[in-house]
């Protein structure tokens, strides 16, 4: 029976390796490291004495290849947010709290009400957004919506930081129309935010693992890709340092790993090569906190940290395009970070609580249009290499929406 080789075990391997396997295909998932989930993982943080996320992510649920995703492995459930959408902002300058309300139905006649958008803007504000739909290649954020103005600070800065981790001066305005598109475009039921209720490792890859198990797959850690050989445009042996695995006809690869080491093991792969950093911070509080309305995060405006994330007595911030400070000691990062924490949950700045400060120094690709030109397809140039990634072309963002999609393309490169 031919077999699928699957090269990493972040959620692109993990979203390809579950389609395969529910199709009935042979699967064997390798992974270097000790444990899958890549960058979208939990662990036992000793410092804090509990477990915590390596990273934040806001999920919507017009994220429609995330969802289904979650469906395969039977964890649907496991995601938690308000009944209808809410996007809940604090500028920390001013004090001034306010949310976004999108309505029901493609119409946006949310716009029209000054309850439900962002303060100090008129809904004519809200017509440059389809500046985005006719975006060429080389343009900007800025070149579509400017670079001033309440709308622009309140909004798209915010939502376009956060999808592309890139400055809007030189992020890709194509890569944010899909988003626009794919959520706030189909009405408020596409665009309710969800965060992981239990952990990353609970929501997204345990459920996984478990699946892959039941279905017979193969899953081997600390198991590291050296080399791959080549004959007749066709991959015939992959090198693991220890041992070398022959491929039989019929079977294929799928490279599920960053995109510099993909091409250090495809010939001529053109990819990616710049990246920016997303810097996290996690606080242990002294008791449970929890944010207006109940809602689990809060974008802030104007500070360091711009989203905060709150689940029981964990406080955590994400700061996305984060070059300029993913170098400063943690200690300072905490102080910086914190001072925003304190103000939006009416807590005493001072003393610092126990932290801790997870960096990703390349945590995506930099979206911008030079960028975002190298990103490969699916398919390599050998018939049973396959590629996946949130850095491959999905025609999304690097988010966690594109890496899954990544995995559900390549699996059915393969089937089909």
């Amino acid at each position: 029976m031919a077999r699928t080789h699957v090269i990493g075990a972040g959620l692109a391997g993990l979203s390809t390796a579950v389609s395969l396997a529910r199709a009935g295909h042979a699967v064997t998932l390798y992974e270097a490291s000790g444990q899958a989930g890549g960058r979208c993982r939990s662990y036992f943080d000793a410092r804090l004495d509990c477990a915590i996320d390596n990273g934040n992510h806001l999920l919507l649920t017009g994220n429609k290849s995330t969802m289904r995703y979650l469906a395969d492995i039977g964890a649907a459930g496991s995601l938690v947010g308000p009944a209808s959408a809410c996007f809940p902002f604090l500028d920390l300058r001013t004090g001034r709290r306010w949310r976004l309300r999108p309505n029901a139905g493609r119409l946006p006649w949310w716009i029209l009400d000054a309850r439900r958008r962002v303060p100090d803007t008129s809904f004519r504000d809200y017509l440059s957004g389809l500046r985005f739909a006719l975006a060429g290649a080389d343009r900007t954020v800025t070149d579509c919506v400017g670079d001033r103005g309440a709308l622009f600070e309140q909004f798209w800065e915010p939502l376009a930081v956060a999808a592309l981790n890139s400055p809007v001066r030189a992020g890709a305005a194509c890569l944010l129309w899909p988003v626009l598109r794919e959520t706030f475009g189909k009405g408020e039921a596409a665009c309710r935010p969800r965060i992981a209720g239990t952990g990353l490792s609970g929501t997204f890859v345990d459920p996984a693992v478990d699946l892959l198990h039941r279905r017979g797959a193969v899953i081997r850690f600390a198991t590291r890709l050296r080399g791959v050989t080549y004959r007749s445009a066709e991959a015939r042996g992959l090198d693991f340092g220890t041992e070398t695995v022959t491929l039989e006809d019929g079977d294929s690869v799928v490279l599920t790993l960053p995109p510099t080491a993909a091409a250090s093991l495809v010939p001529d792969l053109t990819v990616p090569e710049e990246s920016h950093a997303i810097v996290n911070a996690h606080f242990r509080l002294s008791g449970p906190a929890g944010l207006p309305a109940e809602l689990p995060f809060l974008g802030l405006i104007g500070g360091t940290a711009q989203w905060l994330f709150v689940r029981g007595d964990m406080a955590s911030t994400t700061t996305s395009a984060a070059d300029d400070m993913v170098d400063e000691p943690p200690d300072v990062i905490a102080r910086k970070t914190w001072r925003d924490v304190a103000a939006a949950l009416g807590r005493d700045p001072d003393p610092l609580p126990p932290y801790r400060v997870v960096k990703e120094k390349r945590a995506t690709f930099a979206q911008t249009p030079a960028q975002a030109r190298r990103r490969p397809g699916t398919r390599s140039r050998f018939a049973n290499v396959y590629l996946a990634g949130d850095w491959i072309d999905t025609g999304l963002p690097a988010t966690i929406e594109s890496a899954v999609r990544s995995g559900h393309m390549a699996a059915r490169a393969i089937i089909g």
